[in-house]
């Protein structure tokens, strides 16, 4: 089994209860489903939740090496240079990431209202 579930802001990536947050229990009622992969908490998005343990775990082992793509909102415009270290890979201390295909975008006409809206700040833009 497969489920695609766009995941809200806020909820949390796991079935057990957290007092005073929402999970995925509060959205899905499947036994035995569990997410192939996560997103932050502060995150939305695709999340795919599957019973197929093989499955999961070829998509969230980093050592399966799936390609996976991400839209970020960022406050201000962010310059070719400052996109740069993400395209050569970011050193975090205990190790560095891969370099990553990274470009700005127009927002898309058809994303969905976000609950709670995106901060709006007149004099500084999001990209």
């Amino acid at each position: 089994m497969l489920i695609a579930f766009n995941k809200p802001f806020g909820v949390i990536c796991k079935f057990s209860p957290e007092p005073g947050k929402r999970t995925l229990a509060d959205f899905i009622d499947v036994p035995h489903v569990y997410p192939a992969g996560r997103l932050d908490t502060d995150s939305e998005g695709l999340l795919l939740l599957t019973d197929d343990g093989v499955l999961q775990t070829r998509v969230a082992d980093p050592g399966h090496k799936l390609t996976k793509v991400y839209w970020a909102q960022v406050e201000g415009t962010p310059t070719e240079s400052a996109l740069d270290p993400l395209r050569k890979g970011v050193d975090l201390g205990d190790f560095k990431t891969k370099p990553a295909d990274v470009r700005l975008l127009d927002e898309p006409a058809n994303l969905w209202p976000r609950d709670p809206p995106i901060r709006y700040r007149a004099k500084i833009p999001t990209a």
